[in-house]
């Protein structure tokens, strides 16, 4: 058995991240592998799917322990998105006799899909800051809509089976409008979760087409199992307000992946995407503590004015 060590270190990053967002494992780990280390699609398609079998069992199991997964919410996805998947499929092969950039032609959509999406997080996030409103629902106390939801695991479902990649992105994307008070942990957990069952179908119908390799696959379990234990670990404790940043960032990483942006010009959009926000960030705080001053100082000056002067 041979591992490589970059393959390892790169595995490592997209599960951090596939453990702190439920998302962007299928968009950010394949293109990696067939971009950068030069593995068939066949065979990095299979082999992530395959090692995402362990990878996301363990984020779920730390969210599970942490009690920050809605167990109905996983059985209404999973009961859309699992025969979804093997529907996909087929739909596909019918796709493809037609034209041979069906599954191109998907993805260019579900690219466009993910970035409107990730633009309107960032502008609901705005909203909610400025409001005050928290999304700090309690799993107790979400209303579930079954409906909705189990439609919302079958486009996922759908997509995974005629892309033959995660639609953990998008999923997460209609979850976060469909249950606008669900946390952040919450909504990791909860997608963790209902991806187990949907990458199970899909991994053992690349396991038994034979795309399968071994010693990459082991490669990328090394890397990934104990980075998403550990992302699961932070998403699953630290506040909103940090992981919902990472969540918009991998949403908008995985939609340009989508829509055809190379590893490169890739790395350099999601930098500017970073600098940006730090930029706006950076503004946003000063411009705070200037009107929090300027208030105080207000406040100083009504209180003296309301102060009676001492007695002579």
């Amino acid at each position: 058995m041979h591992l490589d060590l970059y393959i390892v270190i790169g595995s490592a990053i997209v599960g951090l991240l596939v453990g702190m967002t439920g998302a962007g494992g299928g968009a950010l780990m394949t293109p990696m592998l067939v971009l950068l280390f030069g593995v068939t699609p066949a065979s990095a398609i299979s082999s992530d799917l395959v090692a995402s079998v362990v990878m996301r069992p363990v984020g779920a199991a730390v969210h599970m322990r942490a009690g920050t997964i809605h167990k109905r919410l996983v059985l209404l996805l999973a009961a859309g998105s699992v025969p979804a998947a093997v529907l996909g499929s087929w739909l596909l092969s019918l796709l493809a006799k037609g034209s041979s950039n069906a599954s191109q032609h998907i993805e260019l959509a579900l690219g466009a899909a993910l970035l409107v999406g990730a633009i309107a997080m960032v502008l609901r996030g705005m909203l909610d800051r400025r409001s005050g409103q928290e999304r700090d629902g309690l799993i107790a106390e979400l209303e579930v809509r079954p409906l909705q939801t189990f439609l919302i695991g079958l486009i996922g479902g759908l997509i995974v089976g005629m892309t033959s990649v995660g639609a953990g992105s998008l999923m997460i994307v209609l979850l976060l409008f469909l249950y606008p008070r669900i946390s952040a942990k919450q909504l990791v957990g909860t997608d963790l979760a209902q991806a187990v069952p949907l990458t199970l179908a899909a991994a053992l119908g690349s396991f038994l087409f034979g795309h399968v390799e071994f010693g990459l696959t082991v490669s990328l379990l090394v890397g990934s199992v104990p980075a998403v234990f550990v992302g699961a670990l932070l998403s699953s404790h630290i506040s909103d307000r940090y992981i919902r940043p990472v969540i918009t960032f991998v949403i908008c990483a995985s939609g340009l992946k989508y829509l055809g942006l190379g590893v490169r010009s890739l790395a350099g959009t999601m930098i500017g995407v970073v600098l940006v926000a730090l930029i706006v960030h950076l503004v946003g705080t000063r411009r705070r503590a200037h009107a929090a001053e300027l208030e105080d100082v207000t406040e100083r000056k009504d209180a003296t004015v309301r102060t009676p002067a001492p007695l002579g």
